[in-house]
């Protein structure tokens, strides 16, 4: 088994308990709770001990890994007024798996817009698709931090920030 680990495999065990739908592994890491994480063109697989989670490129938000406590930290966009679901991991090398979730997330970022509000604060206007170029596009806002989105002249500079980012990708309303 240390050899398989050494050369960079992942093992036959854990890839049979996982779809891959054809594709192939880029990148993985071994975390040290038994957790591998393979990353494929579409998506992270997360094979837990007992279970297995797929997190597709657009759904992630952003991926960190902390040097000195070896934690590689994934978060995934979050639905505001709800707690953003946050992955973490011991992993001792991240090897190529880091650098795969960040160009794979980035990948899937088709546009970001600022919209001001009032002075400095606002709000992103963010559309993003699988970097595949499959699928439909999602929307969302990401609201600086002092910003109330319930607050109407809010609602409607992301409506207009929305409509207008929209129009720029070709996905707003049709013309009748």
């Amino acid at each position: 088994m240390r050899r398989l680990l050494r050369r960079g495999r992942v093992p036959e065990d854990v890839l049979g308990r996982v779809d891959l739908a054809g594709q192939r592994v880029l990148a993985h890491a071994h975390a040290s709770d038994g957790t591998w994480l393979l990353g494929t063109r579409e998506a992270l697989i997360v094979v837990e001990p007992a279970d297995t989670i797929r997190l597709a490129w657009e759904g992630i938000e952003t991926a960190d890994w902390e040097r000195d406590g070896d934690r590689l930290r994934i978060a995934e966009v979050g639905t505001f007024g709800e707690t953003r679901p946050v992955h973490v991991f011991t992993v001792p090398e991240p090897g190529l798996l880091l650098q795969l979730i960040r160009e794979r997330v980035t990948a899937s970022v088709l546009l970001q817009r600022r919209v001001v509000v009032s002075g400095k604060r606002g709000l992103m206007v963010i559309a993003r698709r699988a970097p595949t170029g499959r699928g439909e596009i999602t929307w969302a806002f990401e609201f600086d931090e002092d910003v109330d989105p319930n607050d109407p002249a809010v609602r409607e500079a992301a409506e207009r920030g929305l409509r207008s980012a929209q129009d720029e990708l070709g996905e707003g309303p049709q013309p009748i």
